[in-house]
């Protein structure tokens, strides 16, 4: 399992698993995604590259996701699939692919991620996005 959804009174909580960083961050994305729309279903047909630095893991993944929410409101964007991500020395470098959410049903919208409930653990990591 790559991520479950958790119950929270007004937002969207989910515990996203991974053996790793990498597949934390890259399990957090289709969480989030999720929220919004299928991405099984979302053709793969823009490709976008991020970097982001921070000082510590748990600012890294709440960037790294802040910069898909970036995408997503500016662009139109919605993850079909990570193809590449490495997470390294506080960096994470990642390769995306997606679709304009115009072209899909949507669940619902992300106005932002949160530090509300945030753990980050040795194999999952728990989060709340603010609806």
């Amino acid at each position: 399992m790559r991520y479950e959804y958790l119950t929270h009174t007004a937002d969207a909580k989910f515990k996203a698993y991974g053996r790793n960083d990498s597949e934390k961050f890259e399990n957090c994305a289709y969480a989030m995604f999720g929220i919004i729309v299928n991405p099984k279903e979302v053709k793969p047909v823009k490709e976008i590259s991020i970097e982001v630095e921070a000082k510590n893991l748990r600012g890294l993944l709440y960037d790294f996701l802040d910069e898909l929410l970036y995408y997503h409101d500016v662009e139109d964007f919605v993850l079909n699939k990570v193809l590449s991500i490495e997470v390294k020395d506080n960096n994470v470098k990642a390769t995306v692919v997606g679709d304009s959410y115009k072209n899909y049903e949507t669940h619902g919208h992300i106005k932002a991620i949160t530090y509300n409930d945030f753990e980050y653990a040795d194999d999952h990591v728990i989060m709340v996005m603010d609806l």
